[in-house]
């Protein structure tokens, strides 16, 4: 960029002499004047980066925006002609986006605006504004305040409509217009700054007091079209909240179609322009009408022919029915039938229910405990008869066969063997000596007789032939 020095100029005009007047410039040579001085001061290509906004393409293919400091209160009007307008020019200028530009800035004679012409662009990424904004949009979203569920349905017949925007505005115009076209309403206008310094508390206070009006059933937030600057109080957080928390349905016509704020998302319906929201909020009188008439005039045929129609089914139920006295003979005769077969019924039903009450006591008597009681005692007497007699016949048969096996035991005992003159002998171990290698000289033994035990020595061993009694003679 060029230094300090080359951005001095003067536009002081030569001191004339005291007694002439000064001779004054035309705007012309005003505009001429100060142009020469920029395109001077300027004489290279320059660049600057900012954040973009309010970009407009026009028909003739240049591109108009305002580039905008995000530090200090400070912007400049950009044009970027046809010729320089490429694909990727026009992709990268949108609303919010920060860009580097390359060019010189001018002064437009014809409006007396200071200008930047623009030739190049380079993307630097999103703009601080726009990050703040999205960043606030996420949050209320978050929050809740944006959901479709919170939204409300506009009142059908509503008697007063609150209007928050300017005074002078053609806003309050378009409402009234389209209210008294369409059949007319009461417009309660709450004044409110809508753009500027002061316009989030002038918003937020006019949205109180209407919600401390009872009779209120609908409010407009509106103003009209401008750039992002102008709408930017209804993308501020406390006008969205105040919006939010309206106790009344809200309807949000701010700017143009085009124009998207944070109200729009808070309130419960949206509207292109402010007579479009006037129309979603007054009824039209003269529609409505017409509604009611035809309705009424629906009502009334479909009533004559539901009345003609039941006229033609009376008289068909009526020759159905024919006489009245003879249908009630009938039915009262159908009665006295049925009322006989009901009492020829009950009685057969009770009579087989006496049976039954006496077959089942019967049954009880039976299982009575004093009749069971005695029929089980009597089978116990009869058991205990029949237990004895088999338990005396079992002891005898045991009785025989032990005194039989008695007989067989004592036939068999040793000590019979010993009376008969025979005797016994066996060793210190107890062993009885059966053979000759039983024993040996010298052995101690034991000989059992019949009424003794006489301890021995063996002093010889002999053996003898088979069949004959042993010999060896204890000591």
């Amino acid at each position: 960029m060029p230094d300090d020095r080359s951005l001095s100029f003067d536009f002081t005009p030569a001191r004339p002499p005291a007694d002439e007047e000064p001779r004054p410039l035309s705007v012309a040579e005003l505009d001429r004047a100060i142009r020469g001085a920029v395109d001077e001061s300027f004489a290279r290509a320059v660049w600057v980066e900012g954040e973009v906004a309010d970009a407009r393409h026009v028909p003739s293919g240049h591109l108009y925006f305002c580039l905008k400091d995000e530090r200090e209160d400070a912007a400049i009007d950009v044009v970027v002609y046809r010729s320089s307008v490429t694909p990727r020019v026009r992709a990268l200028c949108t609303d919010g986006a920060r860009v580097r530009l390359r060019g010189k800035p001018t002064f437009w004679a014809p409006r007396g605006r200071l200008q930047f012409v623009a030739d190049r662009a380079q993307a630097v990424g999103r703009g601080a504004l726009l990050e703040a904004l999205e960043k606030l949009k996420a949050k209320l979203a978050a929050e809740g305040l944006f959901a479709p569920e919170r939204k409300r349905l506009l009142p059908s017949e509503p008697r007063v409509i609150g209007v928050v925007t300017s005074p002078g505005g053609a806003v309050i115009h378009d409402v009234c217009r389209v209210a008294f076209r369409r059949g007319g309403a009461r417009i309660l206008l709450a004044p409110a700054q809508v753009q500027g310094v002061g316009a989030v508390e002038s918003i937020c206070r006019a949205l109180s007091q209407l919600q401390r009006m009872n009779d209120v059933d609908v409010i407009v937030v509106g103003r009209g079209g401008g750039s992002a600057d102008d709408l930017g109080a209804f993308n501020e957080e406390a006008v969205v909240r105040a919006v939010a928390a309206c106790r009344v349905p809200v309807v949000s016509a701010v700017g143009h179609d085009v124009d998207v704020t944070l109200v729009d998302f808070a309130a419960d319906a949206r509207a292109a322009t402010p007579s479009q929201a006037a129309e979603m909020v007054v009824p039209d009188r003269a529609a409505r009408r017409e509604l009611l008439r035809r309705t009424a005039l629906h009502l009334t045929r479909a009533m004559r022919t539901r009345l003609a129609e039941g006229h033609v089914a009376f008289a068909r139920l009526a020759r159905r029915l024919g006489d009245p006295r003879l249908a009630i003979a009938a039915h009262q005769q159908t009665l006295d039938d049925r009322v006989a077969r009901l009492a020829s019924c009950s009685r057969a039903s009770i009579a087989r229910r006496r049976d039954a009450v006496a077959r089942a006591q019967h049954r009880l008597a039976y299982l009575h405990p004093r009749a069971v009681i005695g029929r089980e005692r009597s089978e116990v007497t009869r058991l205990r008869h029949r237990l004895s007699g088999l338990w005396s016949a079992s002891h005898e048969r045991r009785a025989g066969s032990l005194r039989q096996a008695t007989a067989r035991l004592d036939a068999l005992s040793p000590l019979k063997v010993l009376a008969r003159g025979y005797s016994i002998a066996t060793r210190d171990d107890g062993r009885a000596v059966s053979a000759v290698t039983d024993v040996g000289a010298g052995d101690a033994i034991q000989v059992r007789v019949r009424d003794a035990r006489i301890h021995a020595r063996v002093t010889a061993v002999e053996p003898v032939g088979a069949g004959l009694a042993g010999a060896g003679g204890p000591e």
